[in-house]
């Protein structure tokens, strides 16, 4: 698109009514600033000339009304441009380029951020919109006002989705409920977060937001007087107390009462804290003394006091917060902050916005912009850990949803986690090498296991030593989005590792088996070769071996191949890759997993089979697919039991039983006096007389699951206990 400077921008009489409207809501801006927001307006009209919205409006008026919701936040001309300007990139032939000349790199760097924002679909989990939620993350991170764009954008959109089918209404509130209202929560933006939600609780749930919504007016009016008495009783008192406050009454929204009963499993009529108060006055100290005197007036709900100015939320959340029983002894919900901190808890990131224009972007003043910049700071670290996108995208999920408990170190700093978090979240919140080395934990001086779930105002102490380390298990056990990716991170590595050393292992015996060794190839061949495959290190290979991605005796006479010694014209393509076998302890990590057909145990004659992408499948050799498997004899592996075996193998019994009371308890109390885990058990089939139970065991070995065998035959309840399935 070309747009002559010779447009000149209209008599400010002459602009459409939606623009005057912008016009004033950016009067705090110069007069040299307004100029360059009605010059956006010129081009951005001249760009989206002919496109219209759902609703049949000029497709300008709605960037126009998207930059005055960031006027109402006072923000600053590049962001009000940006907005006018944000569907330019994606929509219309405007280039990057020429809006860099006209108004600067600052608000091409915003509108392209915002731009990759709209590419994404939430409710998808394909790669490419996780790789498009990755970038707007970085995006965020490098400019807080690129979501503040975006969140003005789901709120316009919200605002008029009347237009669309309806459809499209419930996929686009269902993305407003799960991540914008979420995002505009974590940055301290409650009056945009309270707004999408209640927007998209109409458009998702058009008949329970109308009855819920009606049951809240029908109970304010007929509590309107109790609501006004508590109102005056208040004010009077702290006047008294020579203490000056606003005072204002407030109503739960629709949303936050639905969610509440839903989550409580609670009718409307079980909700007593409908209402509540804010009581906003010039200091922090005079935060405490109100307190003290609407607790003298009323009497606090124990356990119900949370002290957020001492404590703030995640997201920069200041204010004092107590339920109080009412006339009637109904609770009422009662906050108290300074008009900053509520300034901060209704715009979040953007109250308060300064802009200096000797920087690059926003400066940070307040505790909610300080806070979301850590957040961001943590995610860039996050994502810069996972390989997978998606991986990252359910980590930052997990991290919208800030339901807090706060917790105590030795030392006595304090440490927010989300709710339901463990003593292993709190080890990887204090430091990384923490919960890779922890062991245990004393919380409030009482030695308890790593997946113990915390509670606010415990005090945790982390024991560590030195060879501990992750294990699977952990992943189960953690719910913080950090303590996710190390764990996933160590696990890897070690994975990586044990393919590197089984590779090495399966390639060694394929080079026996044709008379080398892989010691026996020169490097400069070797390296040749690697180049050759598109391998960075001679350890990616072994690893892709030992994965199934490549097969060790292709390997093996390619190498020979390369060496001139024409390895693959000897090589019968039945012949096995190697006589002796390669042994395995059952611990190697991520490259072994045993067959669910046949349930192998150390003991048994087992044979491997390489599974593309999963590594070596082992089965028995009675299995009665290693027929099948045969068929690719490039892919069976001829391995063995080590001496030493690590871990529990699953089995499972089949048992045939007299069908009597309590002969379920009697075979378990057998199996546990086995030293076994049950881990499942289910009838198989059953009649009045007889009945079939299949058991899954978790035992050593097989000698190990002869005992237990031999325990259940002794119990003298059974007719036939079997190895199942086979």
């Amino acid at each position: 698109m070309e747009v002559s400077p010779a447009i000149p921008v209209p008599l400010h009489a002459d602009l459409p009514e939606f623009v005057q409207v912008l016009k004033r809501q950016v009067a705090y801006l110069s007069d040299t600033q307004i100029e360059k927001v009605l010059r956006a307006y010129v081009i951005g009209a001249e760009a989206h000339r002919g496109q219209t919205r759902k609703s049949g409006e000029p497709y300008i008026t709605h960037p126009v009304a998207v930059a005055g919701i960031l006027a109402e936040l006072r923000l600053d001309v590049e962001t009000i441009v940006a907005a006018i300007l944000h569907d330019t990139l994606e929509d219309t032939d405007y280039s990057r380029e020429e809006m860099t000349a006209e108004f600067g790199e600052t608000v091409a760097e915003l509108v392209d951020g915002v731009t990759k924002l709209d590419k994404m679909h939430f409710g998808s989990r394909q790669e490419a919109d996780a790789e498009s939620f990755r970038k707007m993350l970085l995006a965020m991170s490098r400019d807080l006002r690129v979501i503040l764009i975006k969140l003005s954008d789901r709120l316009h959109n919200m605002r008029t989705l009347g237009a669309k089918e309806a459809g499209s209404r419930r996929r686009i509130a269902r993305e407003t409920l799960e991540i914008y209202a979420p995002i505009a929560q974590r940055l301290g933006m409650n009056k945009f977060k309270a707004e999408l939600q209640d927007l998209g609780f109409r458009a998702l749930y058009p008949e329970r937001y109308r009855v819920i919504s009606g049951r809240i007016r029908s109970a304010l009016g007929s509590r309107r007087e109790m609501m006004g008495q508590i109102e005056r009783s208040l004010a009077e008192r702290l006047a008294q107390a020579e203490l000056s406050v606003l005072i204002a009454g407030r109503v739960k929204s629709a949303w936050s009462i639905y969610s509440k009963m839903r989550n409580e499993h609670k009718s409307f009529a079980q909700l007593m804290d409908l209402y509540g108060f804010r009581v906003v006055t010039d200091s922090r100290m005079n935060c405490y003394a109100a307190l003290g005197v609407v607790h003298a007036l009323y009497k606090p709900v124990d356990r119900r006091f949370k002290d957020f100015i001492a404590i703030p939320k995640a997201n920069g959340y200041q204010s004092l917060h107590t339920v109080l029983l009412g006339p009637s002894n109904a609770p009422i919900e009662v906050q108290i902050r300074t008009s900053d901190m509520d300034d901060v808890a209704e715009g979040g990131v953007a109250a308060h916005w300064a802009y200096k224009s000797d920087v690059s972007g926003p400066a940070a003043t307040n505790q909610a912009q300080l806070k979301a910049r850590e957040w961001l700071a943590s995610l860039v670290d996050t994502q810069a850990n996972n390989a997978s996108a998606a991986e990252f995208i359910e980590n930052v999920k997990i991290d919208l949803f800030p339901d807090e408990s706060y917790l105590f170190t030795p030392r006595g700093d304090i440490l927010a986690l989300p709710r339901h978090a463990t003593a292993l979240d709190f080890a990887y919140a204090v430091h990384t090498d923490v919960g890779q080395h922890a062991v245990a934990a004393r919380v409030d001086r009482k030695l308890v296991p790593l997946r113990t779930r915390l509670e606010s105002g415990q005090q945790v102490e982390i024991i560590t030593a030195p060879s501990a380390g992750p294990n699977p298990g952990w992943l189960d056990s953690v719910v913080t989005g950090k303590a996710r990716t190390a764990i996933r991170q160590y696990l890897k590595h070690l994975q990586h590792e044990d393919a590197v050393d089984f590779g090495h292992r399966m390639l060694d015996r394929a080079l026996e088996h044709l008379g080398s060794s892989l010691d026996a190839i020169p490097s400069q061949v070797l390296d040749a070769f690697l180049a050759e495959s598109r391998e960075a290190r001679l350890e990616d290979l072994l690893s892709d071996i030992a994965l199934g991605n490549r097969m060790p005796d292709q390997v093996a006479n390619q190498l020979l191949t390369a060496l001139g010694r024409g390895g693959s014209t000897s090589l019968p393509a039945h012949q096995p890759m190697a006589a002796e076998k390669i042994t395995i302890t059952g611990a190697e990590r991520g490259i072994l997993s045993f067959g669910n057909c046949c349930h192998p145990l150390p003991g048994d004659d087992i044979i491997g089979y390489l599974s593309s992408g999963k590594g070596v499948v082992v089965h028995r050799q009675e299995c009665p697919n290693v027929a099948e498997l045969r068929s690719s004899p490039g892919r069976c592996i001829e391995i063995g039991w080590a001496r030493e075996v690590q871990g529990v193998f699953k089995a499972e019994l089949r048992v045939e039983v007299i069908n009597r009371p309590g002969v379920l308890a009697t075979i378990a109390t057998a199996i546990a006096a086995a030293d076994s885990n049950i881990e499942n058990v289910e009838y198989v089939e059953q009649d009045a007389a007889a009945a079939n139970l299949l058991f899954t065991l978790e035992v050593n070995d097989r000698r190990h699951l002869a005992d237990v065998i031999r325990r259940i035959r002794r119990t003298g309840a059974v007719s036939g206990v079997y190895r199942y399935p086979i």
